[in-house]
């Protein structure tokens, strides 16, 4: 019996889990010390309230010897933004940031803040990479 409980729940993380699943999509080439930044596609959507597509982005290393991130926020590896996006103008926001040793806080007022053109190669790259589908993405 206590062989059949255990299976459930061994059973419920895996699929606890799977339901939480992350797709990383790597945007940026790998930089001389190895990091390469991504964005989570299963997070990112449209907001309803300014058109702007909204993306989790995180950076990671992914030729280390035990890989490091790209992460999500709480994770032991996990260092990150949540941006916002206006693929039309070109600029970025940055809504709330994460550290292992901070968790995830988003701004209320993201919305009315002032947007910066994306200037480096790594936010010109995110908004290619994810405005590209940016139509197909659902509304929140």
């Amino acid at each position: 019996m206590r062989r059949l409980i255990a299976l459930a729940v061994l059973s419920a993380t895996a699929a606890a889990s799977a339901a939480c699943a992350e797709t990383w999509k790597p945007y940026s080439a790998v930089s001389d010390k190895g990091l390469q930044w991504s964005y989570d596609t299963d997070y990112s959507y449209r907001d309803a309230a300014s058109g702007k597509v909204v993306v989790l982005q995180a950076i990671g290393k992914p030729a280390a010897a035990t890989r490091l991130g790209p992460s999500a926020p709480g994770a032991a590896d996990g260092v990150g933004n949540v941006m916002g996006l206006d693929c039309k103008a070109r600029t970025v926001v940055i809504i709330g940031s994460y550290t292992p040793s901070k968790p995830l806080v988003l701004s209320d007022t993201w919305r009315s803040a002032t947007a910066a053109k994306a200037a480096s190669a790594e936010d010109k790259a995110l908004v290619s990479s994810a405005c590209e589908g940016a139509d197909k993405l659902p509304t929140k």
